[in-house]
């Protein structure tokens, strides 16, 4: 098996490529934000995760402005997600173009895009509110202004009640809560049966797992932190993690997960602590 590097990449079913870690900017304020991604940058990573919900767009935005030339538009994979439905499918795509600019106002006469936008939850609000948000990402994505276009907290209820109107289906990304004690074993076979990538949030637990003794236990086998150990579980089971820090120190350690890989008796025991949805610490899908 070929070594795995930072530069690793998954094909997502629109034919982009996708880098396979993540950096989350959730709750991460502006003063930090645009100094957060430019670490996360500078230490390798080339895919930033945001949302509406979150009112940092313009800060990642501007981060990769400043982070120019060194790291190119091109080179970095930006991703955002609508939480709050409008009225109508215009209104929608209105505030979804809101986004596009706020994080890439293009150049050159060129229109600004996303990599990926998301519908952030099923829960906004019933069937015709997903049905009006996901018309509005397609539309972006017919247009050019979202390369893919995917969910997030989807079960596959959502998602197969897609089918009935959409043009784009599957969607190209589910991002779900995913780490060793919420392993979410029913939407994670469906989306790898239909071909959706698969994003992890809260790969690292925030936090509050570090002193559990199976994780520790590998950890110190490989002399690496336990969160390391979480990301690269992630990594290994084919998940797109995307941790989130605005320490400095963490966000490079966090990327520092090459140098080590887990084997079948570390991943057998990590996926050993699963409690279903009593382990997740936000959501567990509803399928």
């Amino acid at each position: 098996m070929a070594k795995r590097t930072i530069t690793d990449t998954l094909r997502l079913s629109s034919s982009h490529p996708i880098p396979q870690l993540g950096f989350g900017v959730y709750k991460s304020p502006p003063e930090l934000c645009i100094q957060s991604c430019l670490t996360a940058l500078r230490a390798g990573y080339r895919h930033i995760d945001t949302a509406q919900y979150y009112a940092n767009e313009a800060e990642v935005g501007e981060a990769i402005r400043q982070a120019a030339p060194q790291v190119s538009r091109a080179d970095v994979f930006l991703t955002t997600k609508i939480l709050s439905p409008e009225a109508s499918a215009e209104e929608n795509y209105a505030k979804c173009v809101e986004s596009v600019k706020k994080l890439d106002a293009g150049s050159e006469g060129k229109d600004g895009y996303v990599d990926l936008f998301l519908i952030h939850s099923p829960n906004c609000g019933g069937a015709e509110n997903r049905k009006m948000l996901w018309q509005a990402l397609e539309r972006l994505h017919q247009e050019g202004k979202a390369k893919s276009i995917g969910v997030s907290n989807f079960g596959i209820q959502h998602i197969e009640e897609l089918k009935a109107f959409a043009q784009v289906w599957p969607p190209h990304v589910n991002q779900i809560e995913l780490h060793p004690w919420s392993q979410q074993t029913e939407i994670v076979a469906y989306c790898e049966k239909h071909n959706i990538a698969i994003e992890a949030y809260c790969p690292l637990v925030r936090n509050t797992k570090a002193a559990d003794p199976t994780l520790a236990k590998v950890a110190e086998k490989h002399g690496v932190t336990p969160n390391q150990v979480l990301v690269r579980y992630c990594l290994e089971r084919g998940w797109i993690p995307l941790p989130k820090s605005d320490n400095e120190g963490r966000i490079r350690n966090n990327a520092d997960v090459y140098g080590f890989a887990l084997d079948e008796g570390d991943m057998e025991k990590l996926n050993g602590l699963n409690q279903g949805a009593e382990g997740a610490i936000v959501q567990a899908v509803d399928n």
